[in-house]
Formats: structure tokens, sequence, C-alpha cells
């Protein structure tokens, strides 16, 4: 098994910038990659970024259009995304996400496990 948690949601105006992290525990030896994925209300979960543990290789969303960041410390386990120039559409809970996927994952069904979820909400 493999748990993850994430932090650093909340609120924040628009074109603003807030940073998640996701701490890993347990077998994440049996995990390849790591994805950030949100869900907004009444909307199906959607793909944002990912992140490869070795090499560090990253994927993103087309709408991210260089707005957010997905970075990692393999070592610690960690994951983070930076997220700048909010917008009020960006509001979602956002998901920490582990894979076995070796390449870029974007479906949720690719994910083995979840974390809670971190709500980030912005304000117009």
């Amino acid at each position: 098994q493999v748990q993850l948690v994430e932090s650093g949601g909340g609120l924040v105006q628009a074109g603003g910038s807030l940073r998640l992290s996701c701490a890993a525990s347990g077998r994440t030896f049996t995990t390849a990659g790591m994805g950030w994925f949100r869900q907004a209300p009444g909307k199906e979960r959607e793909f944002v970024a990912y992140i490869r543990w070795s090499g560090g290789s990253t994927y993103y969303a087309d709408f991210v259009k260089g707005r957010f960041t997905i970075s990692g410390d393999n070592a610690k386990k960690m994951v983070y995304l930076q997220l700048n120039s909010l917008k009020p559409e960006d509001t979602a809970v956002y998901f920490c996400a582990a894979t076995r996927s070796v390449v870029a994952a974007t479906k949720v069904s690719l994910y083995d496990y979840w974390g809670q979820g971190a709500q980030v909400t912005v304000s117009s």
C-alpha cells in the first residue's frame, strides 16, 4: 500500500499563487510516477500534470499553459504542484496520485493510489 497526503490548498484571489505538496509513504518503490488531478463540482476528475520518479520527466495538460509546475524530491518522496496566475475556473479539489506507469499517465484508471484531496478556491 501507498499512502498519499496533500497539503497547501486554500483561498486565493485571481492572479495569485499556491503551492500544493504531496507526501508519499509506504511501498513507494512499487510506483514509477506521480500525478496531479483536479475535480470541480459537477465535473469529472481531470489530469493536470505527471512526473516520473526516476529522471524527473514531466508532462502537463494543455490547459496548464505554463501556469503550473510539477516537481518532486525522489529521496523524500515528495511531489509539489506550483500554481501561478490562478483563475476562478481553477477552483477545484486537487488530488495527487501514484502510478506504476513510467510514461506520462493522463487517465484516472492508470493510477493505483490517491490522496484525500486539497481544496483550491480562486476568487474573482
